[in-house]
């Protein structure tokens, strides 16, 4: 009797183990969150004087934002040459942050003060003011709401007509928060988001759960890190050419990839 007991007791527990190693190799599985190496698809010139904060591509221009007090900056950029063709300087008691278009408008975030302005795209001129309740970082938006980040790991969906809160989002990787959300694009129905401090960019669903990262360490060259380079910052994506351009904070070079 006590062989069978010790027996069954052996196989009980062989099973038990057996079990909960399957179930761990299931979840390493899905855990396995893809990293994309995007091949350069060309390098174009950039202003190593911008302080890039918002970025995103229209009608064959780059529409760019800057930072610091006394430099930030709502510019139109020629694509080809790194050229600035418009631009307006805001108040130096405003440090410029993340933009993007809505309709025949781009809305644009400064950092701290809690404070975004409403530009028309066309002649820069300012159409209004409003406010929000956190620091503004990235802004992008999917053709129905504006989504913000604000360095943590949350995103804010905003009616982009009175810029109140639709809806947040926690945006996890494996289970984990992905903090530190910065520059924003939207692409083919997925958020793509500058990870501050790191040569990353998350993919997210937008249910917040991370699906890829591009990982662009070694993109900008020895030869052209200067010592007043900054980070990675700045994603704009060319929906007919199905290309993705980015470039950093003091960055001369502006890079074209192809779209894993």
């Amino acid at each position: 009797m006590k062989k069978n007991t010790l027996l069954m007791s052996a196989t009980c527990f062989l099973l038990f183990c057996f079990i909960n190693n399957q179930k761990e190799l299931q979840s390493k599985a899905l855990d396995k969150i893809p990293t994309y190496t995007p091949g350069i698809h060309n390098t174009l010139p950039h202003d190593p004087g911008a302080f890039t904060e918002g970025l995103f591509y229209s009608d064959g221009f780059l529409y760019e934002s800057t930072g610091m007090n006394g430099q930030s900056t709502l510019r139109k950029v020629d694509i080809e040459t790194g050229k600035t063709i418009q631009k307006i300087d805001l108040s130096s008691r405003y440090f410029g942050e993340g933009i993007a278009a809505y309709n025949d408008k781009i809305i644009m975030l400064t950092w701290q003060d809690k404070k975004g302005f409403v530009y028309d795209k066309k002649t820069f001129q300012l159409i209004k003011e409003f406010t929000y309740k956190t620091e503004g970082w990235g802004l992008t938006c999917d053709g129905k709401y504006l989504i913000m980040s604000d360095g943590t790991n949350v995103l804010y969906y905003l009616n982009p007509e009175d810029f109140s809160v639709v809806k947040r989002i926690k945006v996890r990787a494996n289970g984990k928060p992905v903090r530190y959300l910065n520059e924003l694009e939207y692409i083919n129905g997925n958020i793509y988001a500058n990870i501050w401090q790191t040569d990353r960019i998350a993919i997210i669903q937008p249910d917040g759960e991370v699906i890829g990262w591009l990982d662009l360490k070694g993109i900008l060259s020895p030869a052209d890190c200067t010592a007043n380079i900054d980070v990675l910052n700045g994603i704009a994506y060319n929906a007919s050419d199905k290309r993705i351009y980015v470039t950093g904070k003091y960055w001369c070079k502006l890079f074209e990839l192809e779209l894993p």
